[in-house]
């Protein structure tokens, strides 16, 4: 492959995609350092201007993985409207959303084992996810009596569990490995089994 012209930042770039075009077909631990600067068209020694190693790059696709993440999951919520309901609901499908339209980002950031604290980065972009998570359940318990009311941190992480378990199973994978229902019902009902039994739900009739 003949070698790329970059300017400063632009191989940063083509490095990154080119991994999580790498893990998107080959899985997180599928590929080398020199299998993504072969990708760029750059040799693997351009790649240590930018990376320490392989798991720092897969480090940034994680770190921009959240960051994306983080970003959907607050336009789903929508600042709690139209109700905190219909907004938490919301925050489950922006999840499947994401593992379906970002399969190589999701990737990194859940299956490549890299650490959350691998660095300060992707750390914040970790935690910002998780708190759009926590605002979004820490709003509907309110509507819980407070001698009934679980931490939001446990309510936000039951249903980042249940969001997860959905993904893993039911979204991603071959197709004959899929429920005979969609996710996105799947996720919704047992949402709402979950909401039922803290009592944000009224009983079915």
């Amino acid at each position: 492959m003949a070698k790329q012209g970059y300017h400063h930042g632009d191989l940063r770039r083509a490095l990154v995609e080119a991994a999580l075009t790498l893990i998107e077909k080959q899985g997180p631990q599928g590929f080398t350092l020199s299998d993504a600067a072969k990708s760029a068209g750059v040799t693997p020694a351009a790649v240590y201007r930018h990376f320490a190693g392989r798991d720092d790059l897969i480090a940034e696709c994680a770190r921009q993985g959240f960051e994306i993440f983080a970003d959907l999951m607050d336009h789903a919520y929508n600042q709690g409207r139209p109700t905190a309901l219909s907004a938490f609901e919301a925050t489950g499908r922006a999840y499947l959303a994401f593992a379906r339209k970002f399969p190589g980002h999701y990737m990194a950031m859940f299956e490549s084992g890299i650490s959350l604290n691998a660095n300060p980065d992707l750390a914040r972009a970790a935690e910002r996810a998780r708190l759009v998570f926590s605002r979004a359940a820490e709003a509907l318990s309110q509507h819980i009596p407070a001698d009934k009311r679980p931490p939001a941190s446990m309510f936000s992480a039951h249903i980042w569990a249940m969001s997860h378990g959905v993904v893993e199973l039911y979204t991603r994978g071959a197709p004959g490995a899929r429920a005979p229902f969609p996710p996105e019902e799947l996720l919704e009902t047992g949402i709402g089994i979950y909401l039922r039994g803290l009592g944000l739900v009224p009983p079915d009739e």
